[in-house]
């Protein structure tokens, strides 16, 4: 389950630091982010889908290393970027 071209560059437009960025840990957070929402909607309908879950469990991983750095390297950003995504409680 991928996201969409046009899903993809308003992530890009919203969550870059500077014009045509699109690596920096808050963009990447964002589009994995949104692959997750994506996936988790898939697995209330396709339940034995283990290959897929794997898959999600992957990303959800790579997340957490994203934003452990974010968080390592500027607080200020990392509470930022969790607010626009509502990721934390």
């Amino acid at each position: 389950m991928s996201i969409t071209a046009e899903e993809k560059s308003k992530i890009f437009k919203e969550f870059a630091t500077k014009e045509g960025d699109t690596g920096s840990p808050e963009v990447q957070i964002a589009i994995l982010t949104s692959r997750i929402n994506t996936l988790t909607e898939h697995f209330k309908t396709h339940k034995k889908d283990n290959h897929g879950r794997r898959g999600l469990l992957k990303m959800v991983a790579q997340r957490r290393k994203l934003l452990d750095y974010l968080r390592g390297k500027e607080e200020a950003r990392y509470k930022d970027v969790i607010k626009k995504l509502g990721i934390r409680r």
